[in-house]
């Protein structure tokens, strides 16, 4: 049975609560991060958040989320505002790893993974989304494997997970620490891959609808 619009977005939210809520790897550094109840046929999945996120209260809140939301306005002219009022934002993992013995964020083990993976789970199977945008190679990897970036970015791909079919249009970090959007191969990659999510059908409607 078809679930209104009314009954998904209730579900979505008591999701976005008791993600909120979560408690379950005792190393993550709470609060857990969410985009919000954004009821969207387009996810938009990152890593994890940084050490600005959960002070601020949403994901790519700080210099990664500038430069990604500025490849949004730049290729398929949607702003920051827009941009998160009208995508479903989730992450691999949705609490800060804390930082590595070398002074960088860790990252996420196997175990934080897997118990992250029920919230995506849970938002596939409700969301239904018709287009994923992975960010970043954890993200990517959690639908098909990136031994090199320049293998999938620029690519768009038949993806299935959770039982729910959709097309995936994987992106590289925006993280300032890598230099590869910004270099060949990786730049003209990357105007690649946004313009292929300016062309999505579902990217589309997410904002004429």
């Amino acid at each position: 049975m078809t679930r209104s619009a009314a009954t998904r977005q209730r579900l979505l939210r008591a999701h976005v609560s008791q993600l909120l809520a979560c408690r379950l790897c005792p190393k993550m550094h709470r609060p857990a991060v969410s985009g919000g109840a954004v009821l969207s046929r387009v996810l938009l999945v990152g890593q994890a958040p940084g050490v600005r996120e959960p002070v601020l209260g949403r994901p790519f809140a700080w210099t990664a989320g500038k430069r990604l939301f500025s490849w949004f306005q730049q290729y398929t002219g949607v702003n920051e505002e827009m941009f998160r009022a009208h995508v479903y934002m989730a992450a691999v993992c949705r609490c800060f790893p804390g930082r590595n013995a070398a002074g960088g964020d860790r990252v996420p083990n196997p175990a934080e993974v897997e118990n992250c993976a029920q919230w995506l789970r849970q938002e596939i199977l409700l969301l239904e989304p018709e287009l994923v945008i992975p960010v970043g190679r954890l993200a990517i990897e959690r639908f098909i494997p990136c031994p090199r970036m320049d293998e999938v970015i620029g690519t768009r791909f038949r993806s299935t997970l959770y039982g729910r079919e959709f097309d995936l249009i994987p992106l590289p970090h925006p993280s300032g620490a890598s230099p590869w959007p910004r270099i060949e191969p990786g730049k003209t990659l990357l105007a690649h891959a946004m313009t292929l999510i300016a062309r999505h059908p579902a990217y589309i409607s997410s904002f004429t609808s």
